[in-house]
């Protein structure tokens, strides 16, 4: 039985709504990591191995959201990786952590760390804009 997220009424928990929403707009194909193949792609298209799921963010939001994963990727790679995996692939925390050898907290800290960073950059772009 899978464990429900809720981001309700905790830090950040805006933020990491908007990034649970984004991992559903990428599932769908709307959005591509930066490291997923042309084929995989095509694949996918073909033959979708998930029903699409219905997730409220807008194509701009996801769009930014997108950006600032994507430069975490480059700042911080296992920082954002783990975002990515979390969000984006859906993976439990302690398979992120099995993965990669290290304990439980050690990977949760980094994905609080990568959505504070998140953020952090969506907060400045808005500014921008």
């Amino acid at each position: 039985m899978s464990k429900t997220r809720t981001y309700a009424g905790k830090p950040l928990g805006d933020t990491e709504y908007l990034l649970e929403q984004w991992g559903w707009w990428v599932w769908d194909g709307r959005g591509a990591p930066g490291y997923t193949s042309q084929m995989g792609a095509i694949m996918n298209l073909a033959n979708p191995m998930h029903k699409s799921k219905v997730y409220s963010i807008t194509d701009e939001v996801a769009a930014l959201i997108d950006k600032a994963v994507a430069r975490l990727l480059i700042r911080d790679h296992q920082m954002g990786h783990f975002l990515w995996c979390y969000f984006g692939e859906k993976y439990p925390a302690n398979r992120i952590a099995r993965e990669n050898q290290m304990s439980e907290r050690k990977a949760w800290e980094l994905i609080k760390a990568g959505v504070a960073w998140v953020d952090g950059s969506l907060d400045h772009q808005l500014d921008v804009a």
